[in-house]
């Protein structure tokens, strides 16, 4: 049998403590680098853990500093980087959080977390101008349900069972720390239209019908499509949130 090409055992040696040192590796002297791979490997872990500590600041603020090291350790082990451009890598931590046992109690972490690597996303999205709100309120009322909206690279939807928008915002000094007393169900619209990352809490149904307007479909029919889960949507404010955010790049009229 073969043995595993040296830049797979190397990576697999890097995030692998028990890994022995990999064949082809060594020193002037000849001698096992042992200490010197020791220290080039927690080099290597460690600024991995660094990339998820800047790119989910409000899930270390939750958990902690050395708790959040131990669990970014655990995912960086199972989950290396398949790019050597890190601006993306956590992508899967959210999916990670929501399997990792000792956070089982913390049930709206995972959430958090796929609301910080959104906001990630729209950083690094193109830069796009958003359509005049003019123009869209001077479309013909008697056609508006057969209009497509186009939506702004940036944006992104993130809905969950828990008031994700509101702790979000707490723990990034968005808001001031308080208890939570009306904990509800919350969506986001993530969007940077112009240079700031926003993150804006949509009215109850909103996300749902962001989510049918990003897939393609019409207004009438995105506005159907969420009247079936939530009857007291509100189209109008619905459709204002998302022409103030920026977030529409294109009107498609009939």
């Amino acid at each position: 049998m073969m043995p595993p090409p040296f830049e797979t055992s190397f990576a697999r040696a890097l995030l692998d403590p028990q890994a022995p040192i990999p064949f082809g590796v060594g020193t002037e002297n000849n001698a096992t680098p042992v200490r010197r791979f020791a220290v080039h490997r927690n080099n290597v872990v460690a600024g991995l853990i660094g990339t998820l500590r800047a790119r989910f600041p409000v899930v270390e603020k939750i958990v902690g500093e050395e708790f959040f090291a131990a669990m970014a350790r655990v995912f960086v082990a199972a989950t290396p980087p398949r790019t050597p451009v890190l601006t993306t890598y956590g992508d899967e931590f959210a999916d990670f959080i929501d399997a990792f046992e000792p956070v089982r109690e913390l049930a709206y972490l995972a959430d958090v977390a796929r609301l910080e690597a959104a906001r990630t996303h729209a950083y690094h999205a193109a830069d796009v101008a958003p359509v005049d709100q003019a123009l869209f309120a001077a479309l013909d009322p008697n056609t508006l349900s057969d209009v497509r909206v186009g939506l702004h690279p940036s944006a992104e939807i993130v809905r969950s069972p828990h008031p994700i928008v509101t702790i979000w915002a707490m723990n990034s000094g968005e808001l001031k720390l308080a208890p939570i007393e009306n904990w509800q169900s919350e969506g986001a619209l993530v969007v940077r239209p112009r240079v700031d990352v926003e993150v804006r809490l949509l009215p109850p149904g909103s996300a749902a019908f962001l989510l049918a307007l990003s897939a393609g479909r019409t207004i009438g029919e995105a506005t159907e499509a969420t009247f079936n889960d939530y009857p007291q949507f509100d189209l109008s404010r619905s459709l204002a949130e998302l022409m103030s955010s920026g977030g529409a790049v294109k009107i498609i009229a009939p």
